[in-house]
């Protein structure tokens, strides 16, 4: 009897984390509506809740705050943002400006960017900050694959995060309009780009 009760209570705790996985999967596919529809810096975790169908306080079991929520929602696009540069280097023969470009076409529309950066400078540490910081090394993995090359060094690395800056950057001034104002092209930039970095 005590060998059964021990092999049920392994699939009763993998039920346990397959409903907690989806639980947490529905409540940041909920945020990401509501960012989208609302801004990232005015999402809340009550609006959060009633998107998902959650009592509010059962965010709190996911999420501690609306800081860890943020930055979870920014590691996934930050896993995405490295699948969508690998994506575009393997399609183009590592063409680092046709990489760099479907990587700002996609940082363009990222709404938890901008709040997932104030949630990091408001309380460091933490799991959500850790899983963030990976995600962001792997992105930035992806972007020196992009241009044909693994960053070894030093130099090399310095040049990825440059390289990373710039393209935010970019997105930033392209997303409010401000390339156009100051009369350059995304297409004019990322080929800059490409012959500065690569």
């Amino acid at each position: 009897m005590l060998a059964r009760m021990d092999a049920i209570n392994p699939i009763r705790s993998e039920r346990r984390a397959k409903a907690r996985l989806a639980a947490r999967a529905a409540i940041l596919d909920s945020a990401r509506r509501v960012a989208s529809r609302e801004g990232a810096r005015n999402l809340s975790l009550r609006a959060v809740a009633t998107e998902a169908g959650f009592a509010p306080a059962a965010l709190y079991g996911y999420f501690a705050n609306k800081d860890e929520l943020l930055l979870a929602l920014a590691a996934d696009d930050l896993t995405a943002l490295a699948r969508t540069m690998r994506s575009a280097a393997n399609q183009n023969g590592h063409a680092l400006a046709e990489t760099v470009g479907a990587a700002l076409s996609q940082l363009k529309t990222m709404e938890t960017r901008a709040a997932a950066l104030a949630a990091l400078s408001s309380k460091p540490g933490g799991e959500h900050e850790r899983q963030f910081n990976g995600r962001l090394i792997a992105a930035l993995n992806a972007l020196s694959e992009a241009s044909g090359r693994r960053a070894q060094t030093r130099a090399e690395q310095c040049d990825v995060v440059l390289l990373a800056g710039a393209l935010t950057g970019l997105a930033v001034l392209a997303r409010c309009g401000r390339l156009e104002a100051l009369g350059f092209s995304t297409e004019e930039l990322l080929q800059q780009l490409e012959t500065r970095f690569q």
